[in-house]
């Protein structure tokens, strides 16, 4: 099966219950799937696609943006120090372009909040080394 790949600048339900359909076609049926209560995760169509599914649903409390902190400023991150800089012209460019952009993040980029060490540092416990700034 060929995944189609799929854009959406609104992240609207009909976008989003096309995703899931091609996902659980590939991939399976999870026991559970969390969101947070974005109106398109909330809308009938999307709930109903995972019920059809037996998928236990699981939602984030309103106002949690908080749990998702870490996610949302790694990709703020990766939005402003790699893909809006280099306009990416094809989905082989943009996944070669962000394999080499996680491994700077982890393994290269210092961050303020880890005592200017990477992230590969500080899970690793290795030594320190030549650091770069983004």
């Amino acid at each position: 099966m060929v995944l189609a790949w799929r854009l959406s600048t609104t992240l609207d339900s009909s976008f989003c219950v096309d995703a899931l359909q091609d996902a659980l076609a590939i991939y399976g049926c999870p026991e559970i799937f969390n969101t947070d209560q974005g109106s398109q995760f909330t809308s009938d169509d999307f709930t109903e696609s995972l019920q059809s599914h037996g998928i236990t649903i699981s939602m984030d409390g309103k106002g949690q943006w908080q749990d998702n902190i870490f996610i949302e400023r790694l990709w703020r991150s990766v939005k402003y120090e790699d893909i809006y800089l280099k306009a990416y012209g094809s989905m082989t460019e943009l996944r070669n372009g962000l394999t080499k952009y996680v491994q700077f993040y982890n393994q290269k980029r210092w961050h303020q909040t880890l005592d200017r060490k990477t992230p590969a540092m500080v899970y690793f416990g290795t030594l320190p080394q030549r650091q770069v700034a983004a």
